[in-house]
């Protein structure tokens, strides 16, 4: 079955590696065959990854991309070992990005990592709230 992405007036996807960007009018593209893509609004620059998940999230877009993933995992490794050092609250998160990643189901451990990040996100404002209260 294929699928079915609606791309916005200029916006990019990344389609096996190759940029691809969008005309001046909305287009729907039908996916025919399995391939690894992510769209714009998928992907962190590694100049926004200013936080270790996000760092983290910009690896599993290499590996995602990569032809030879196993090349950048033992990267992605290192980087949950140390996330889980200094936020240990992220163990569940890392856990199903690692199961993902094992199962070679790359794109579920992005979104995975998207979860990941928004639980970095909450906690950063918690420790900021709690800090303007003192």
């Amino acid at each position: 079955m294929p699928l079915r992405i609606n791309l916005k007036p200029h916006e990019r996807l990344i389609i096996n590696g190759a940029a691809i960007r969008n005309g001046d009018r909305a287009a729907d593209i039908l996916i025919e065959t399995h391939c690894r893509f992510l769209r714009e609004s998928e992907i962190i620059r590694e100049s926004e990854a200013d936080t270790a998940c996000k760092r983290l999230c910009v690896t599993l877009q290499v590996i995602y991309l990569a032809d030879n993933p196993l090349e950048v995992e033992d990267l992605l490794v290192r980087q949950s070992t140390e996330i889980l050092k200094a936020m240990p609250s992220s163990a569940p998160y890392i856990l199903a990005i690692q199961d993902e990643v094992a199962a070679k189901q790359y794109h579920r451990a992005l979104k995975r990592a998207r979860d990941l990040v928004a639980h970095e996100r909450a906690l950063h404002e918690r420790y900021a709230a709690a800090g303007d209260a003192a």
